[in-house]
């Protein structure tokens, strides 16, 4: 008895859609948009999770793929002013750093994106108190808190100085985030508790026993690892060094570091494909674009990527590039 063409067409329907979501993650749909007719797969909207958008032009991110971005050191003054709209922004409000640490007389750092931290007192209203420090960015509506660990420009906190910090962001609930150059300042900042690091930890090549601790904990690292493509040094060391992270089993977030350097506004291929050689791949390098962090979902929004899906792991990186930004409402999916 011939076979029903109906019960193929159905069947190869299935396992198109299971090997999509193979490589791509349990989000992954083919759709086709309403207005346009056009096909693709849909996404979760993505995230850039560490830029700085007064050193960019924000508003060609949708158009590049990006719904989202946490910026990570800007004038919390300038930010809680923003309006709705795209891309959804969360953010850190100012850089937490010492007297004379970074980013402190940078050119592209005003001041109003830097404030010090003297005293370790919890109280409100202490002058250069970590607990007033961090009620100002909270009073901005900051969603986490920066802290400067940069020991190659300059001076850091020193451990009860940074635990204080941490202690007064977790009276509200917000997560910290560092950025660590230098020796040993990952492990400094693990020591506090600090949730995620700004970058890939690039100026040493970490201990085992570090990342193992690091990944145990539950901390996160923002990816970063394209600002780097002018440095083979630090290249290296970043990429082995989040290997090793995601092989003891760390959680990755995509982030660019967008204003630093010239480089294109939205998902970068750099960005992608450095990840993708550092064994976040596939379903892990969607899930990383995807991670609303540190808010819990942007709504309204989806990721659109024209035309058929990727073939095969290798190509997941290179096509992920392709994405846009689209309501939602919009999609007519193929889930029949």
């Amino acid at each position: 008895m011939p076979a029903d063409p109906r019960l193929s067409s159905s069947a190869a329907r299935r396992v198109s859609r299971h090997a999509l979501r193979g490589l791509l993650g349990s989000a992954a749909r083919v759709c086709r948009r309403a207005l346009t007719g056009e096909t693709g797969v849909s996404l979760p909207p993505f995230v850039d999770h560490h830029v700085h958008l007064h050193l960019i032009d924000e508003h060609t991110l949708a158009e590049g793929g990006i719904a989202g971005v946490v910026d990570l050191g800007g004038d919390p003054v300038e930010l809680a002013r923003r309006g709705d709209g795209l891309p959804h922004v969360a953010y850190a409000g100012a850089f937490l750093t010492p007297v004379g640490g970074y980013p402190s007389g940078r050119g592209w750092a005003p001041d109003a994106i830097v404030r010090t931290v003297t005293d370790v007192s919890l109280h409100p209203g202490i002058p250069g108190g970590a607990g007033t420090a961090v009620d100002e960015q909270a009073s901005f509506g900051a969603s986490v808190i920066k802290v400067a660990l940069n020991a190659s420009a300059g001076p850091v906190f020193d451990a009860r100085t940074l635990d204080a910090i941490v202690a007064a962001a977790r009276i509200h609930d917000l997560p910290v985030v560092a950025h660590v150059e230098g020796a040993g300042m990952t492990a400094l900042a693990l020591d506090a508790g600090v949730d995620v690091l700004a970058h890939t930890p690039f100026s040493e090549a970490l201990d085992a026993a570090v990342v193992a601790r690091a990944a145990a904990s539950g901390q996160r690292w923002i990816s970063t690892l394209d600002i780097h493509h002018a440095d083979p040094v630090g290249a290296r060391t970043a990429s082995a060094n989040l290997a090793a992270f995601v092989a003891a089993g760390g959680s990755v977030l995509y982030g660019t570091d967008l204003g630093n350097g010239d480089r294109p506004i939205g998902v970068l291929a750099g960005e992608l494909t450095a990840l993708d050689h550092a064994a976040v791949r596939g379903g892990a390098l969607v899930d990383a674009l995807c991670d609303p962090w540190p808010v819990t979902s942007i709504t309204g929004v989806s990721t659109f990527i024209p035309g058929p899906p990727p073939a095969s792991l290798d190509d997941v990186a290179g096509w992920l590039v392709g994405a846009t930004v689209v309501p939602s409402e919009e999609f007519i999916h193929d889930d029949h």
